[in-house]
């Protein structure tokens, strides 16, 4: 029986046939920033219309952004793309990034994740360090966490949001409150030498809520989120304990923010 047969006839075949071609659409778009609906008909194989239909199905869902013309995984000043896409771009960095960021941990610490895929990074290595305690609003660090004995894991709740994979809801909603951990870690779209920003409100007001909950408060940045700005404010640097910024930064912009808060810097190979 040919594929195509089996598609027609066998519909577990057919969703994970499906769900394989959405994984190429997606790591094309990210790969390649935009793509029209022809290049995704080539890259797949199939009819524009079943491509069309892919676009929308991925669209809806929040993980593709359709304009004239074609689709983009590009975050914009207003909206960030989604955790899938997120997932995919500069990994080599955020690794670097999270290979500094294990040196600030011990076993025996209490650690707070926000929903960021440079942090995701983090919390792969951290799974390594036990005892430990964890805590975060992100279902990809759930996933890592929650079978391991010597691992206390928290799931902060709320509002899911499937484009972010994560949990967001207001600080009175989240239970935040009750936290007081050694480490909260985050992320955030654009640096400036004098505050981080973010495309989305909601996502702003519970990384607040959760940077309230660290003795110390890191940042992990790359040199592709440097210099930029964002549609709202996230926090000053002078908020943060502690900054993580790649080698490949401009010496100045590092010597700047180190007269505001301790800056550590990640090699890259």
């Amino acid at each position: 029986m040919n594929g195509y047969s089996r598609e027609m006839t066998d519909p577990h075949f057919a969703r994970d046939k499906r769900t394989e071609r959405h994984q190429a659409i997606i790591a094309f778009v990210a790969e390649h920033g935009t793509a029209t609906a022809a290049q995704l008909a080539k890259l797949t194989d199939m009819s524009k219309m079943t491509i069309n239909r892919d676009i929308d199905d991925l669209a809806n869902r929040g993980f593709l952004r359709r304009f004239h013309g074609g689709v983009s995984a590009h975050a914009t000043s207003a909206f960030e793309s989604s955790s899938e896409f997120r997932m995919q771009r500069n990994a080599p960095a955020k690794q670097a990034l999270a290979r500094k960021a294990l040196e600030l941990i011990e076993p025996g610490m209490s650690v707070m994740l926000d929903d960021s895929t440079t942090v995701l990074a983090l919390a792969h290595l951290l799974v390594d360090v036990q005892p430990l305690t964890v805590v975060s609003n992100f279902r990809p660090v759930e996933q890592l966490f929650c079978d391991l004995s010597e691992v206390q894991f928290f799931m902060i709740g709320g509002l899911y949001s499937r484009s972010h994979n994560s949990y967001i809801s207001p600080a009175t909603l989240t239970g935040l409150d009750n936290y007081a951990v050694d480490f909260t870690f985050h992320s955030s779209s654009a640096v400036d030498s004098v505050r981080t920003y973010h495309q989305e409100q909601n996502v702003i007001e519970m990384k607040l809520a959760m940077l309230e909950c660290g003795t110390r408060k890191v940042l992990m940045v790359d040199s592709s989120k440097v210099g930029r700005t964002s549609l709202h404010r996230f926090a000053e640097l002078s908020e943060f304990t502690d900054v993580i910024i790649t080698s490949d930064v401009d010496p100045s912009f590092i010597e700047k923010i180190s007269e505001i808060t301790a800056v550590h810097v990640a090699e890259l190979p």
